[in-house]
């Protein structure tokens, strides 16, 4: 039997101590897959400057298939938020997002027609009130949880939220 057409395409960039075989970015990518999407992890193993994290990722998301969605945590979710300022992306999911980082221009902004965040109350490297303030510019779903930065303790959470996340936008092509 032939396998269907992907439903859409999600990429995944994990965070800077991270690599793409993460539990959180391999979790995400089997929650996909579950609904349908195609995936790819990108490897920035050992790339710490966002920059040069954005230059390898452009050129995915100009071959992706559509709809297609970005998800990051932590850097990657910096990077993600970066690529929708320069490309046209149906979704974001971003995980302990920085605002800014020191020498890096320009501050975050996120733009894509669905925006979720996701985010730990305890977070020791950004504050929790620089992320409320970051979906309420964007309108973007909060979800805020008694966890760290590494959201580790939550991620049963974050894999309903994003399945939630990616039905919306199946919903929304339909």
């Amino acid at each position: 039997m032939l396998n269907p057409a992907p439903v859409g395409h999600v990429i995944l960039s994990h965070g800077m101590e991270s690599g793409p075989n993460a539990t959180k970015v391999t979790r995400l990518a089997a929650v996909a897959e579950g609904l349908g999407f195609s995936s790819e992890r990108v490897d920035d193993q050992g790339i710490v400057e966002p920059l040069a994290r954005l230059d390898r990722l452009l050129p995915k998301i100009d071959r992706a298939p559509r709809p297609l969605v970005l998800v990051g945590s932590s850097l990657g979710a910096y990077v993600s938020g970066l690529a929708s300022m320069q490309r046209a992306i149906e979704g974001l999911f971003l995980l302990a997002p920085p605002l800014r980082l020191p020498g890096i221009s320009p501050d975050l902004s996120l733009h894509a027609r669905h925006i979720a965040i996701v985010h730990g109350w305890r977070d020791e490297l950004i504050e929790p009130a620089e992320v409320y303030a970051l979906a309420a510019a964007t309108r973007a779903t909060l979800h805020l949880y008694d966890a760290d930065h590494r959201l580790t303790d939550v991620i049963p959470a974050i894999e309903r939220d994003f399945a939630t996340f990616l039905s919306r936008i199946l919903e929304s092509h339909q």
